[in-house]
């Protein structure tokens, strides 16, 4: 039987059930998965702890590990060295990301060693963060390759030491075509034949006819509370609408670190009645106010090909979002929802008044042109069935790596 381990650097997630969806798919297809997490997820429902049991977890170090961690290290030093000397001396990493790398180099030696017994051939890793250059490292000081999915901040925002990875990786699967094309034009060297374009899904659901009129405007949008999701922009808008004698609701579903700081926003803008913080819902809570809310907006500053909008569009909702990345992919601006210019709340308001006074047949049409395109390119058993198939076929055949011989270290 295959063995392939599949690490991220928090599992298992809530916010992000594709990943044991692929690791439930692989093991449906013959194949043992050993799933791996750089940190502990805590909070757990019980069948998020069913997923934690079989859970290789990276932190907090153990004793027996750390010691034998660091006997490999010995043994294999001038593979040690020079990741080290290229993670110190290359690139244009601040110091903070330099320090933070040698730490993620020794929990690759780590997780080298958690694998030891495992009979791991591949290693395939979700987001290209830290847990890349950990899979990396320890890839090499097993023998073994590892590939990586890319979605979206990870490969905008946050791509620390991002050349190398993808220069090691046996394989790369991004989930747009924007993203490949980004790769390959960023990264000139990388080799466009490992660059892969695999979307990911939804279930489709059965479209609810009797959406509710545009007035009052019920809007909802669905991401965890963080920076990059920009929630700001959207508070600063709904102000805008409170000023223009609009009626509406503006609902937020998602937790996260960015709370207080809205909190304070519709304080200070007086939109207490008007904003509403739902926090972490629940699938079924969420079917609920995607049924009762005719917009689903997304601000954010960066994304992949975001779960949230095939979502609303699946449910006949009209979606609002930035043309950023790949969402034109998904988002075809007056056929399958609305885009509006990424920081332009002018461009975002002429779209909502657009919308609000667009005619029932004319929305009706986007609904049925949004669901038709997920139906067919978005389908997540599709999707997901397409994505497993290319993972196994790029891990079928691979050669050997000399666990002796140098990284392909070059410079960012």
């Amino acid at each position: 039987m295959r063995t392939i381990a599949y690490i991220a650097n928090l599992f298992p997630s809530a916010v992000e059930p594709y990943v044991m969806q692929e690791i439930a798919e692989l093991r449906r297809r013959g194949i043992a998965v050993v799933p791996c997490s750089a940190r502990r997820s805590t909070a757990l429902d019980n069948r998020l702890k069913s997923w934690a049991a079989g859970t290789l977890y990276l932190q907090p170090l153990r004793l027996g590990p750390t010691i034998r961690a660091a006997w490999l290290c010995m043994r294999k030093v001038s593979t040690l060295c020079g990741v080290i000397r290229f993670a110190l001396f290359q690139g244009h990493e601040p110091p903070g990301r330099k320090a933070k790398a040698i730490f993620h180099t020794f929990l690759g030696v780590y997780l080298a060693v958690l694998l030891r017994n495992t009979g791991a051939e591949h290693i395939h890793v979700h987001h290209g963060y830290f847990s890349c250059w950990i899979a990396m490292v320890a890839a090499r000081f097993r023998g073994i390759t590892y590939s990586v999915t890319l979605h979206g901040s990870d490969l905008m925002l946050h791509k620390a030491y991002l050349k190398t990875k993808l220069t090691n990786c046996q394989f790369c699967i991004t989930v747009s075509e924007f993203n490949r094309r980004y790769i390959l034009d960023e990264y000139p060297g990388i080799n466009p034949t490992k660059i892969f374009v695999r979307r990911m899904g939804v279930d489709p659901k059965p479209m609810p006819w009797q959406k509710a009129d545009q007035s009052p405007l019920i809007i909802l949008s669905v991401g965890r509370l963080h920076h990059v999701k920009n929630h700001a922009f959207l508070i600063n808008a709904c102000a805008r609408l409170k000023q223009r004698r609009c009626s509406f609701a503006c609902l937020i579903a998602g937790e996260g670190k960015e709370r207080h700081r809205l909190e304070l926003l519709i304080q200070r803008l007086h939109l207490g009645h008007q904003v509403i913080l739902l926090g972490h819902l629940s699938p079924s809570q969420l079917d609920r106010y995607y049924a009762n809310s005719n917009l689903v907006v997304l601000t954010s500053r960066s994304e992949g090909l975001p779960v949230t909008l095939m979502e609303a569009m699946a449910r006949g909702n009209i979606v609002l979002a930035p043309a950023i990345t790949g969402i034109p992919e998904l988002v075809r601006d007056g056929e399958t929802g609305f885009l509006f210019r990424e920081g332009s709340t002018d461009d975002f308001m002429e779209k909502v008044e657009r919308i609000r006074s667009s005619s029932t047949e004319l929305l009706n049409g986007i609904r049925n042109s949004a669901r038709q395109l997920i139906l067919e390119q978005f389908d997540r058993q599709a999707n997901l069935t397409s994505f497993i198939s290319l993972l196994l076929e790029q891990t079928t055949h691979v050669e050997e790596i000399n666990p002796h011989e140098n990284f392909v270290l070059q410079q960012i």
